[in-house]
């Protein structure tokens, strides 16, 4: 979901790893020990949870964490937390990473000091205000200052315990005095429209004078008087109302002009209390990468976009754009994600994965070491097998990986490792079991392995068996190579990277995974001398089990299958794939004509054929849309319900309000539930943003409720329920990477015409440059060079107009806004530098 701007559309998205606590404070308890989790919110609203550690001062989470982030936000935050079981959960610290800063923490795996929490910090949230100084001519015909303070509104204000009842309190204080007025409280709604003016007498009574706004004897008391404006959140607990941020203005700020109104970030307040050490709360690592992509409409892209498509047709393929890219990005994995999300979108990943392929293949020359390196080739295969492979994976996989969580059966089979009471001869039969179904239900699922995945295993099925024609086996080992070792095996390792668990496993769980993940990889290998691949004896003898032809043969059958010429997959549209599943809140749906409209918690659960919702996990569905009858799927406006994050299902005859837990799960449902009925035919080009309420429609005022709507759909999204690609973002992202890397692309520039003159040893400096055609890649490199400079140029401009049209004090740039504040830094360095 991007955020649009005048022709540019900004894109917002984290990639966080979690990795573990050190040294966090001991229980005040014989015990000393907690149970710990981190949360990650977005200012204060909690986005991600990680699973629950019991019993560790240095808890390891180890999870990763990805979203695409909906909305403006200040802070990317971490919370840890100790469960309680009779209390609410205590917060032990934090980490609060403002978002100007997160590039300085980019992909680096960084420990930061927990910080101390208390309710006067925990802000968020913006307050529109507006002060009048007036002149006022009193009674007896003697002029005073009377001061106008308007509270507009605010937005974006916490939600405090899943309520935000908010009010304002306006008070002008100075050394010798203090006078608080307050507004009315708006019920359930964290974007108040307050609109309310207090007035406050500044000055006494002909102490007015014209040149300086006050007479000299009163003008070092006004300069010290402060307007301050409070947030609170009007409470029916026992403790009192809730902080929730405040603002304060100096009123000398109307010396300039007697009429000052702006938008400001609301503040933390200065209680002077000290808080403790970071260092005695103890620390936590994390690895942040933020992305922030500003994308212009299409046609910008065309150049560089074409010049990176016909790479496939290049000859040789390393003197193509996207064999450039990888060449001089530090990490292939950086050129693979958006060469591999580009080519997808455009049907050309085939094409262009089988060309620097084959490339690969005739620079390889043992067949043994055939696509195992980390070369541009097999991070873009791995690419395409994560994006392309995620439902496949969650047919295949999913059930017995639950199981195998779920059950908890001793499988440890390291003799020294056994612990008390339990049996080596009773594990290795837990272990052999689950390693027979899996070896089971992945041989046969061929039938079930994505298009794209096998056309690319034909072509390197093909590749190999040409390159290395007295090797029988090559054709096989290449497949298996990343059906085996880069797919299913990582898979069973780390399902939590995979969306097969939401969290990481625990170390039971984790090491049986690890175990089964060992031996699939070898069954998968086809290698000679199986067991001599095991450095542990234990494993080696547990490996005796599978010695038997009948698992090299259907682990051949398998790779056959998949790398056909030709064949396709019959059984996924006919088989339910589950897409997305968990908790939300509804509103009767009103199917009964007496029924009560309340809102009730349902576990609701998405596949590729219907949309369902139950009381819990498991339960008989209470009501089930098939995907046919979904004709939009939309955002519902806050003040319907005065509740966020809400969106609608419309059906033909009535609509689904739904409230999800947050911002980033609800644009999540949104999109998948789009996209999965895309193709439905009766879909919606037009529908109502507000829900029909007391007889009329809250957005248009319309009484019938079978009225059209009144608001354009959102626009529509690819069928394919697997890949939701924007190819103007990822070519975007490809110029920031050459621009980023551009002195490399300048050397290369070097390297090419000394290859070219010189026709003579490399020079070391060159040396890490795959270049077959000088002259070829010379030309391509030039042309990559002239289109990153054009989008350069565009983007600068683009700057420089919005810099000019910006206001500071607006709702987009609050004052406060440090992230502008430093925008304007570097546009008047640049402005200067210009001159």
């Amino acid at each position: 979901m991007a955020v649009e701007e005048e022709g540019l559309r900004v894109f917002q998205s984290v990639r966080i790893k979690i990795g573990e606590a050190k040294n966090l404070p001991t229980y005040p308890g014989p015990n000393k020990m907690r149970d710990c989790y981190c949360t990650v919110n977005l200012d204060q609203e909690e986005v991600f949870r990680t699973k629950i550690v019991e019993k560790s001062l240095c808890p390891f989470y180890g999870e990763d964490f990805y979203c695409e982030i909906p909305r403006s936000f200040r802070h990317l935050s971490f919370y840890i937390f100790d469960r309680d079981v009779f209390r609410r959960d205590s917060i032990i610290g934090k980490v609060a990473i403002q978002k100007e800063d997160l590039q300085k923490y980019h992909n680096r795996d960084t420990w930061f000091q927990l910080q101390h929490v208390d309710a006067d910090s925990e802000v968020q949230g913006k307050v529109h205000l507006e002060l009048r100084l007036s002149e006022v001519i009193t009674d007896t015909g003697v002029i005073c200052h009377k001061l106008a303070t308007r509270v507009l509104e605010c937005k974006g204000l916490p939600i405090v315990n899943g309520q935000c009842d908010p009010y304002a309190t306006v008070t002008l204080a100075g050394p010798y005095r203090s006078e608080a007025k307050k507004t009315k409280v708006k019920k359930k709604t964290n974007n108040p429209q307050f609109d309310e003016v207090f007035y406050f007498e500044v000055t006494r009574p002909c102490s007015y004078n014209k040149k300086s706004h006050f007479d000299i004897e009163d003008a070092d008391e006004v300069d010290k008087m402060e307007i301050r404006v409070d947030l609170w959140n009007a409470s029916n607990l026992k403790f009192g109302d809730e902080f929730l941020g405040e603002l304060r203005l100096p009123l000398k700020c109307l010396r300039q002009s007697s009429s000052y109104e702006a938008w400001y970030f609301l503040q933390p307040r200065d209680n002077g209390n000290k808080s403790l050490k970071p260092d005695d709360l103890g620390s936590l690592r994390l690895n942040v990468v933020y992305t922030e992509d500003h994308v212009f409409s299409s046609d910008y892209y065309s150049p560089l976009r074409d010049l990176l498509l016909k790479s496939a047709d290049v000859e040789p393929v390393s003197a193509s754009a996207a064999h450039v890219l990888g060449e001089v990005c530090r990490e292939k994995q950086e050129a693979a994600i958006p060469l591999v999300r580009l080519f997808l979108h455009y049907g050309k990943i085939v094409p262009f994965i089988s060309a620097i392929a084959n490339a690969e293949v005739k620079r390889t020359q043992d067949p043994n070491t055939i696509f195992r390196g980390n070369s541009l080739t097999s991070k873009c295969i791995d690419e395409t097998m994560k994006l392309a492979g995620m439902h496949y994976l969650q047919v295949t996989l999913k059930p017995i990986i639950d199981e195998i969580c779920q059950l908890h059966k001793p499988c440890e089979i390291d003799p020294v490792k056994l612990k008390d009471g339990e049996n080596l001869e009773n594990n290795r039969e837990n272990l052999r079991q689950y390693v027979d179904r899996i070896f089971t239900v992945i041989t046969k699922s061929g039938v079930s392995c994505p298009t794209v995945m096998c056309d690319i295993f034909f072509s390197l099925r093909e590749s190999a068996a040409k390159r290395f024609q007295g090797d029988p086996d090559v054709r096989y080992t290449a497949v298996s190579s990343f059906i085996f070792l880069r797919f299913f095996a990582p898979a069973i390792l780390s399902p939590n990277l995979f969306q097969l668990t939401p969290h990481h496993p625990d170390p039971q769980t984790s090491r049986t995974l690890t175990l089964i993940s060992k031996t699939i990889q070898t069954l998968g290998s086809l290698s000679k001398s199986k067991s001599a691949s095991f450095k542990e004896s234990y494993m080696a003898t547990f490996y005796d089990y599978f010695n038997e032809q009948k698992y090299a043969d259907a682990v051949k059958n398998f790779l056959d299958l998949i790398s056909s010429s030709g064949r396709r997959d019959h059984k996924s549209i006919e088989q339910p794939i589950l897409l997305k599943e968990g908790f939300m809140i509804k509103r009767a749906q009103g199917r009964k004509r007496f029924g009560m409209k309340n809102f009730k918690k349902r576990w609701f659960r998405l596949t590729n054929h219907e949309f369902t919702y139950q009381k819990s996990k498991g339960d008989h569905p209470l009501c089930s849309i098939p995907i046919e009858n979904i004709l939009a799927v939309e955002k519902l406006e806050e003040e319907s319900f005065k509740m966020k994050n809400m969106f609608q299902v419309i059906q033909p005859e009535r609509v689904l309000y739904i409230q999800a837990n947050n911002c980033v799960e609800a644009k999540d449902w949104i999109d998948i539930l789009t996209k999965v009925s895309q193709c439905n035919k009766k879909r919606l080009t037009v529908y109502h943003p507000s829900a029909y309420l007391n007889g009329h429609w809250l957005c248009c005022k319309a009484t019938a409720d079978n009225t059209p709507g009144c608001t354009p759909c959102t626009g529509g999204l690819p069928a394919n329920i697997q890949l939701d690609i924007d190819g103007d973002r990822e070519t975007e992202r490809i110029y920031s990477l050459f621009n980023l890397y551009m002195p490399k692309l300048e050397k290369m520039q070097e390297a090419c015409g000394s290859k070219s003159v010189y026709d003579g040893p490399e020079q070391e400096e060159y040396s890490t440059f795959i270049i077959d055609d000088p002259k070829e890649t010379y030309k391509t490199l030039k042309q990559i060079i002239d289109s990153v400079g054009t989008l350069e140029q565009e983007h600068a401009q683009y700057k420089r107009d919005k810099f000019k049209k910006t206001k500071y004090g607006s709702q987009e740039h609050p004052i406060g806004d440090k992230s502008f504040q430093s925008y304007i830094r570097q546009q008047s360095e640049i402005s200067a530098h210009s001159i």
